[in-house]
């Protein structure tokens, strides 16, 4: 089937390829020299991340889950589906994931950014992504039932209400596994006069769980504040899971906002089935627990969080029964 399904995230790109299954995952990142030419794109422009002299400039062309720079963003479409097709691009049809709590101009980038990236689209289909996790997830969207997806990921969390193969309620917080990551920079800048790289800080939150298991501090590398030395320090967990717990706080809250919002009769049917917890930054240690304690709801968490939203496109694409959930914008 020539047919491909595109999840642009903002710290990683997914593209289902039709013809054999294959999921490419690859982190969404460009980088371009001084005269604007392209030096890397995808993992090898993160390896840099951080490192890169200042004639390469290293950038994530999605921010907030909006396409901020679509020159960069379609350069990156185009090669991955160029190695992804084996430098011989053929015509297509393409099924595109998009937030739903955006404006309609930013989800029409969506559509122009694969229609006119020149890799002879045949046709550009729209899904909601909120939509495409349901499917992702195994969950028959289609039913009359109310259906409560929180996606987590590195920039937004998106909070959507489900039923009858749309959306119901939607809303998109700008709050992710960045703002993770960002609040355990700060913490230890404050704490410990220490400067951290945003790679230190993910990996410290990644290896939460074997380090409390351990009973073991984590153990980090920076630049001391007053002496400009790089050195090492041993960081308590317990001050890692203040700041995650803080943040944390604020999605329960939106959560809470859009319940209070939701019909009845969809409310009772998320009582009785809970909600459903996927994205790349849902792993996060204790923000299952957080979310169960705060809501006072069953929490199903996804078997495959990163690829969830391209899982259901991938369905989408071979299913004619979830078709009708794909459109082409007006």
């Amino acid at each position: 089937m020539n047919s491909y399904g595109i999840d642009l995230g903002t710290s990683n790109i997914k593209i289902y390829d039709g013809n054999d299954g294959h999921i490419l995952i690859e982190k969404n990142m460009i980088a371009v020299n001084d005269h604007g030419d392209l030096f890397a794109y995808g993992d090898s422009a993160y390896e840099m991340y951080e490192k890169a002299p200042a004639n390469i400039h290293l950038s994530f062309p999605l921010c907030n889950g909006v396409i901020a720079e679509l020159k960069y963003e379609q350069i990156l479409v185009r090669n991955f589906l160029n190695d992804m097709m084996k430098n011989n691009v053929h015509p297509a049809d393409y099924y595109v994931a998009i937030p739903w709590d955006v404006t309609e101009v930013e989800k029409r980038a969506f559509y122009n950014l694969v229609k006119d990236a020149n890799v002879k689209a045949k046709k550009v289909m729209i899904v909601e992504k909120a939509v495409a996790d349901g499917i992702g997830m195994n969950i028959d969207v289609l039913n009359a039932q109310g259906v409560l997806v929180v996606n987590v990921g590195y920039d937004t969390t998106e909070i959507s209400i489900l039923s009858l193969g749309g959306i119901v309620l939607s809303k998109l917080i700008k709050i992710g596994g960045l703002r993770f990551d960002d609040s355990i920079r700060n913490a230890v800048r404050t704490e410990y006069s220490l400067i951290i790289g945003g790679k230190t800080s993910s990996n410290v939150k990644q290896n939460l769980v074997e380090l409390e298991a351990e009973g073991s501090p984590a153990v980090v590398y920076g630049r001391d504040i007053v002496t400009g030395l790089p050195v090492e320090r041993a960081i308590p967990t317990d001050l890692v899971d203040a700041c995650l717990k803080e943040n944390f706080k604020t999605i329960i809250d939106n959560i809470r906002v859009i319940l209070e919002h939701t019909p009845p009769e969809l409310a009772a049917d998320i009582y009785k089935h809970g909600l459903y917890l996927t994205g790349g930054a849902s792993q996060t240690a204790g923000l299952v627990e957080q979310i169960s304690a705060g809501t006072g709801l069953k929490v199903n968490v996804s078997d495959s969080p990163l690829t969830s939203v391209v899982d259901g496109i991938a369905k989408v694409i071979e299913d004619d029964h979830y078709r009708t959930v794909a459109y082409t914008p007006r």
